[in-house]
């Protein structure tokens, strides 16, 4: 019986080493490596395009990224506060160098949806959705510090970032920066607003308006 199964190992043995260098060969596949992957280099010589070449020319009308930034801040020059601060290097910007008008606002409010709110949340409070996932909270707009920031400090995050905040300003070119900031700004406002800050109107539908009343928690188990 011994020698019966010592021969079935033996002659198994091509068979079983044949698999196991098939498993072993196959691994390298099983880790998608973007560092490592087939491509072609810039300015490669490639057989797929007509002209010999792998890298290809922009399409006509194309802007290059840096260019297109200058076009959307135009106007907006270092020394008006490109970044939130100083030309001389001083403080940050106490006034917007741009009218805030309700239309900024209303483009603030847009920008501030798309590239502020995940983390910040709409309110500004930090309880974006992705904290409520478990990134780390940022520190509430309506916190004391925040609020007694000046609007250039808010451009100068944006465009420089703070903390584990990148750098926003390949996304968000100037002007954008000043609308996000005023909105922060009026954001700010609407949580500590005043009654006497109110027209009549305002008041008069805060007034009627109806309250909420929560509903217990129910039990559970419960039918």
């Amino acid at each position: 019986m011994k020698n019966r199964s010592s021969s079935f190992y033996a002659g198994s043995s091509p068979a079983i080493s044949a698999a196991i260098f098939s498993a072993l060969a196959a691994l390298p596949a099983c880790r998608q490596d973007m560092n490592d992957q087939q491509r072609h280099e810039p300015f490669e010589a490639s057989a797929f395009f007509h002209d010999g070449a792998a890298s290809r020319k922009p399409i006509p009308g194309t802007v290059p990224r840096r260019v297109a930034d200058q076009i959307s801040g135009a106007g907006i020059a270092e020394s008006s506060g490109e970044k939130g601060k100083e030309e001389d290097g001083g403080g940050f910007i106490a006034t917007s160098p741009i009218p805030v008008t309700k239309d900024l606002l209303l483009r603030g409010k847009e920008r501030f949806g798309i590239y502020c709110s995940p983390c910040h949340g709409m309110l500004g409070d930090g309880r974006g959705m992705i904290v409520q996932r478990g990134f780390k909270q940022p520190q509430s707009f309506h916190s004391a510090r925040l609020r007694a920031q000046p609007i250039g400090y808010y451009v100068d995050v944006i465009a420089n970032g703070f903390g584990v905040m990148p750098s926003y300003a390949p996304q968000v070119p100037p002007k954008d920066r000043w609308a996000i900031a005023a909105y922060i700004g009026a954001l700010q406002l609407s949580q500590y607003a005043r009654i006497a800050d109110l027209s009549q109107d305002d008041v008069a539908k805060i007034e009627s308006a109806p309250v909420a009343t929560p509903e217990p928690s129910p039990v559970h188990g419960a039918q």
